[in-house]
């Protein structure tokens, strides 16, 4: 059996000193870093991408980033009782998947593509995070080490955590994934969202997962529900019919120019220096001061100012540092604390030199200690909220992707 794969952003770095002094010197250059594969600092890896590839799904993609690493994501809808609890915790309604060929068996009945929610439903509750349930499966790793655990949570905290739960907008519209998936006070959706890196991550595969999902999520449809109120649902049979769980335009001309509510992403950021680079290689992160983990959402209201139609909808739901791996290498020596160069020299007069012991010596390697200044993390949270920013290329890069 293979050994497990530790974490990309734990495991210790194979790079020498003198490469990691080479990349850290060549990355934390003023205002213009040099990155090994010539990108801007803000540029992302080109990829591939496609949707609707897996068979008896609601909603499913692909994306390939140009080093090869792939990864599918396949979401699956099942409809099932909502298990009310009193004050002392009792169950006030009959168990999940209970009662009159009610909760799983209602998914053949849809044929496993699961159905749409009722909008409007008098007196219908919040939405609860236990709906949504989310597994990543990595190469060389077993289902509950930390890795996978671990972003999976994190994924999926964003997601239920987006939108406002089962408030809805005054176009009819939930603003949060939670409240799109009551259906009504008595019926719920429950969605799994199961994650596959189809190669070995050549890098913290953060970035790939979460676009995948992205589109993935974008993707998804439910069966239009055909009932009423709180009647048991009842769904449309004609696949044709059925609805996005994220309505790719907003009905109403009028904010035509404004972005719907979307699923969250999770963009990886790493400080080197004063720079900050997005999208980071493995060589990258390697030499790392910092890694940062940053998940942003989009919502309906974007702005308290209902002319300003230029405004950004961008929310930043979590930010989250993780340790680096440059704190795990070896420290490069330079030549006077080297025990074979002290003195020695070319000539026959050397004189012996004092060692230097300095914390910091221009051309040696030396893993960075400490954490990261107030201002820089404002400055990453700058660049991806603000309109035109890096959040805002990234969702109209998935927004462009051909779904359906």
């Amino acid at each position: 059996m293979a050994p497990a794969l530790a974490s990309s952003a734990s495991q210790i770095s194979h790079f020498s000193p003198a490469e990691l002094s080479y990349l850290h010197t060549s990355l934390s250059y003023p205002n213009n870093p040099i990155r090994p594969d010539g990108r801007s600092a803000t540029q992302f890896r080109p990829l591939t991408a496609e949707t609707d590839i897996l068979p008896n799904t609601n909603g499913s993609a692909r994306i390939g980033f140009a080093d090869g690493t792939q990864a599918i994501v396949g979401v699956k809808a099942e409809i099932e009782k909502t298990v009310n609890t009193g004050i002392l915790g009792e169950r006030d309604g009959e168990g999940i998947g209970e009662g009159e060929g009610g909760g799983m068996e209602d998914e053949e009945d849809t044929g496993g593509e699961g159905g749409r929610r009722q909008r409007g439903a008098g007196g219908r509750g919040a939405g609860q995070s236990s709906w949504v349930e989310m597994s990543i499966e990595i190469p060389g790793l077993r289902d509950d080490d930390a890795l996978p655990v671990f972003l999976a949570e994190m994924m999926r905290e964003a997601l239920v955590g987006s939108g406002s739960g089962s408030k809805e907008d005054k176009y009819g519209m939930p603003e949060g994934l939670k409240g799109r998936l009551v259906i009504n006070q008595g019926w719920h959706w429950r969605i799994y969202i199961d994650i596959l890196l189809l190669s070995p991550p050549l890098s913290y595969p953060l970035p790939l997962l979460s676009l995948t999902t992205h589109l993935a999520l974008l993707s998804t449809k439910l069966p239009k529900l055909i009932s009423k109120d709180e009647e048991d649902p009842m769904f449309d049979d004609d696949w044709a019919l059925a609805e996005y769980l994220y309505p790719r335009t907003v009905p109403n001309p009028a904010i035509s120019l404004r972005q719907p509510f979307r699923p969250p992403i999770t963009l990886l950021v790493i400080a080197v220096g004063e720079n900050i680079i997005f999208d980071p290689s493995r060589e990258e992160i390697a030499v790392a001061d910092a890694v940062f983990c940053v998940s942003i959402g989009r919502d309906e209201q974007i702005s308290k100012d209902k002319q300003d139609q230029n405004a950004s909808n961008l929310k930043l739901l979590a930010i989250r540092t993780i340790d680096p791996p440059s704190r795990l290498t070896n420290s490069g020596l330079s030549n006077s604390e080297n025990a074979v160069n002290i003195g020695v020299s070319a000539g026959d007069d050397s004189v012996e030199q004092p060692p230097v012991t300095s914390d910091s010596v221009q051309g040696v390697w030396k893993p960075r200690q400490g954490g990261v200044k107030r201002g820089l993390i404002s400055k990453i949270v700058k660049l991806v909220l603000q309109r035109g920013g890096v959040g805002d290329e990234v969702m109209q890069g998935l927004e462009g992707v051909e779904v359906g």
